[in-house]
């Protein structure tokens, strides 16, 4: 008789094959009884060669072998001498521990049947007879199971529990029922459901057990959490548990278990109850997305414990004053990273450090939006209001904004290679080979390199979102009638941040690395978008579970750094998924042919400029060539040459007053040292130090072979630019200007006598570099 042509009752529970009530259950061992134990010894206990059946003592503990042998025949095991010499000692084992122990074996309770089967195989060899097998242990779990309804298999230790569960329930059942929940995970891409997989058959094999039934069907919701809550699995056990409720989740006969995030998982130690019970009616009433809510109540956790320890008189919210919001925002200002925290593994080298503006920025605003929220629901009367006793201080709000930070040309040339010739050794592996494809990895690492999208926008593609067209025209993907270069590839992104659905041009590449994982994608089922709330398949999808928002930031970005050979922090901070989004935007901004601003918000999916602006960086080389061609030196700066005589320096007739540098003005030369000071040299004055061209005095200086003729630039003020560039009226305005100061020699202008027409200083083109020898 095996478990599999047992009667089921109208829940679906199977019945224990051993009716105990059909058998003396007294406790006690009559003497009679063990002094029969005792003289049948081991050969007849064990039933070995030679043994007597016949023996009278076998009739005298007949009311304990014959449930024993019941179960035996109730198991579902093979015929084989070793099977049959395990269970036979089995038995003779449970009759000596009743012998020794005075009592019979359906009065033992669980923790007496946990102490007798060990914690571990080695606890269980030590208190009993050396000529135990290890096969022993197996069949007494089964007595264990069947007689005292004992399910403690997590405690224990290393067995196999597959083996147990088809010996119990029959082995054709249990493998079809494990069979359904494999091909599921398989389907899906899990490797649990591969035939080496031994953690999904001992996970469930230990549920059939716990559960008293071989039916997936009767593996519902609450018997699930109850294995949560109750620890009733081993660890490698609970790893494997989440999966094995997805797969029964999705056969329909539970609800598929909820993630978790650490957020989410945030405890209230520490915090008052009162202000821990407000906390949660606020969070199962405010409409807020998944991940601020969480946020959101985190920071609500924290304030709470800040509450019990500065605060206590403030624990109810209604007991709020605007004393104690001003001492809250005092706190938030003053706060160290580590307060108020129950966890600190995370963060230990930046214990004591100050928040950053941002993270008291998102303190304040939880608290107030909390009150505005409670108030305005009626919860409580207003007794202040949150907008102005706890808007954010202008000290802290002065430190915030955009600060989209773009990757070195050099570096991001260097990740995009590394992209583009990833390789399956690149990929993160775990003990059974690579965590994900290396499609999948290699798709979405092109994505980010190449898309400009935000990293949980990347993890909510769709399936399909890739699409191609030629000349206006819908094209196949692995159409091989037209040239990947000569075929436009679209992105269709879901609705995101600041927007709805819109559709993008991408290169060519992304589209090719996505189909390819496309082709190869198992089957998924849909998940919910929880920004939509829609049923969708997500494109990067394994194992029935949509890639993190996190995987690019954790795995793919230490990945490419490690395979281009470059740090994964630069001078502006760690290389993150966002900043490749700046990135991305500065280069097309500084393109050859570059986007316009409305046509870059349009690719980027901004709702306004004024965002775009925040990422269309304009890079150095263009800065710099922009200013370059502005000549703002050119302008502000021209050069003249001076000639200077050395031997007026050698002779010493310098030192005595005789001229030796002589600014050619074009139709003169100026003596005057200080030059560039004189506020004539644009229409120079006919003072002492002016020497015409014409005159003899200019002639012999031109004729010596001994000069040094070297450039000078002068700074020019406005009106001499103007008289540059507007000419002749301009040089009239200055002279009128300039008639009443006196010239370097003394003189006035209106005192000296002017040529009938002023002439421009000659300008010569500017040079930059070491002055030139004649």
């Amino acid at each position: 008789m095996t478990a599999a042509s047992l009667p089921e009752d109208t829940h679906g529970h199977w019945h224990s094959p051993i009716d105990l009530r059909r058998y003396d259950r007294s406790s006690a061992l009559a003497g009679a009884e063990q002094r029969a134990i005792r003289e049948l010894g081991l050969r007849n206990l064990r039933r070995q060669r030679y043994h007597d059946p016949d023996a009278p003592q076998w009739a005298d503990i007949s009311r304990l072998t014959r449930p024993l042998q019941d179960v035996n025949a109730s198991f579902d095991v093979p015929p084989t001498e070793h099977v049959r010499r395990a269970v036979n000692d089995a038995v003779a084992v449970v009759l000596l521990r009743c012998a020794n122990a005075g009592r019979a074996y359906w009065d033992w309770d669980g923790e007496e049947w946990l102490r007798f089967l060990g914690h571990n195989h080695r606890a269980f060899q030590g208190q009993v007879p050396d000529w135990t097998a290890g096969a022993v242990r197996p069949a007494l779990c089964g007595y264990a199971y069947h007689l005292a309804g004992f399910t403690g298999f997590n405690q224990l230790g290393h067995f196999d529990r597959l083996a147990l569960a088809c010996r119990v329930f029959g082995r054709r059942l249990v493998e079809a029922e494990i069979g359904q929940v494999r091909a599921v995970l398989t389907g899906w891409g899990y490797q649990y459901g591969q035939d080496h997989d031994k953690g999904v058959p001992s996970v469930m094999s230990q549920l059939f057990l716990l559960n008293r039934s071989p039916r997936s069907s009767d593996l519902t919701t609450s018997f699930f959490d109850r294995v949560r809550r109750e620890d009733l699995l081993t660890d490698g056990g609970t790893r494997v548990l989440f999966a094995v409720q997805r797969a029964v989740a999705a056969l329909g006969h539970c609800e598929a278990p909820a993630l978790r995030s650490g957020t989410e998982r945030a405890g209230y130690a520490g915090v008052p109850p009162i202000w821990g019970a407000w906390v949660e009616r606020w969070t199962a009433t405010t409409t807020m997305t998944h991940r601020p809510r969480l946020n959101s109540r985190a920071a609500l956790l924290k304030a709470g414990r800040w509450v019990a320890g500065q605060q206590p008189e403030a624990a109810d919210p209604a007991a709020w004053t605007r004393q104690t919001c001003a001492a809250w925002i005092a706190a938030v200002d003053r706060m160290k990273i580590g307060d108020y925290v129950l966890r600190t593994s995370s963060f230990q080298e930046r214990l004591g450090q100050p928040l950053q503006a941002e993270s008291k920025a998102g303190l304040v605003r939880a608290v107030r939006v909390f009150f505005r929220d409670i108030q305005d629901w009626e919860w409580l009367p207003r007794r202040f209001d949150p907008q102005r006793v706890l808007a954010l201080p202008r000290s802290i709000n002065a430190l915030i904004g955009p600060r989209p930070r773009v990757i070195a040309d050099d570096v991001w040339a260097k990740l995009l290679w590394a992209g583009l010739n990833l390789e399956a050794d690149d990929v993160p592996r775990g003990k059974g080979g690579p965590i994900y494809p290396v499609e999948l990895v290699r798709a979405v690492t092109l994505t980010w390199l190449f898309s400009g999208q935000r990293s949980n926008e990347i993890a909510r593609l769709r399936l399909g979102c890739i699409r191609w067209q030629h000349n206006g025209d819908p094209v196949a993907g692995n159409s091989t009638q037209i040239l990947a270069r000569d075929a436009v590839c679209l992105l269709d992104v879901p609705a995101h941040k600041t927007g709805t659905a819109f559709t993008k041009p991408v290169d060519p590449l992304l589209g090719q690395a996505i189909n390819a994982w496309q082709a190869l994608r198992p089957s998924q089922p849909k998940r919910t978008d929880k920004r939509t709330g829609e049923q969708v398949d997500f494109l990067f999808s394994h194992r029935a579970r949509a890639v993190s928002s996190g995987y690019i930031n954790s795995t793919i970005i230490p990945m490419l750094c490690r395979k281009a050979g470059v740090p994964a922090v630069d001078a502006r901070g760690s290389i993150t998924s966002h900043r490749a989004r700046s990135t991305i935007a500065s280069q097309l901004y500084n393109a050859k042919e570059p986007m316009t601003l409305f046509e870059l918000q349009a690719w980027l999916g901004h709702r306004s400029p004024e965002s775009t602006q925040h990422y269309a960086k304009i890079s150095p080389n263009t800065l710099t060539k922009a200013y370059e061609d502005a000549g703002y030196f050119a302008r502000n700066v021209r050069t003249i040459e001076v000639l200077v005589d050395r031997d007026a320096v050698a002779s010493g007739a310098a030192a005595a007053g005789e001229p030796w540098q002589h600014y050619d003005l074009g139709h003169g030369y100026c003596t005057y040292t200080f030059f560039e000071q004189c506020q004539h040299r644009m229409a120079c004055a006919r003072c002492d130090f002016y020497s015409p061209k014409d005159s003899t005095r200019a002639q012999l200086l031109e004729a010596k072979g001994n000069l040094q003729k070297m450039a000078v630039s002068i700074p020019l003020t406005e009106d001499e630019q103007a008289a540059l560039t507007d000419g002749q009226t301009a040089i009239d305005e200055l002279l009128g200007r300039l008639a009443d100061t006196p010239t370097p020699a003394g003189p006035t202008p209106r005192q000296i006598t002017a040529p009938g027409t002023a002439q421009l200083l000659p300008i010569v083109g500017v040079r930059q570099g070491k002055a030139a020898q004649a």
